[in-house]
């Protein structure tokens, strides 16, 4: 991946979790809830990706 599309990339993931802490916080959404479900969704990825629905977390191949 070329440099410049690596850093739009990220320039994007970082205006994503902005917008996202803006619009919960003006919704009222308190933080405790936000990362319970920051934690939840990070949670489901990770098993996701253990049951081989994504990369190998063992030196297997």
């Amino acid at each position: 991946m070329p440099l410049p599309h690596f850093l739009l990339l990220v320039l994007a993931v970082i205006l994503a979790a902005a917008l996202t802490l803006v619009l919960a916080i003006a919704l009222g959404v308190p933080l405790q809830v936000l990362a319970l479900v920051t934690v939840v969704a990070a949670l489901a990825a990770h098993l996701s990706a253990r049951t081989g629905n994504g990369p190998r977390h063992t030196s297997e191949g």
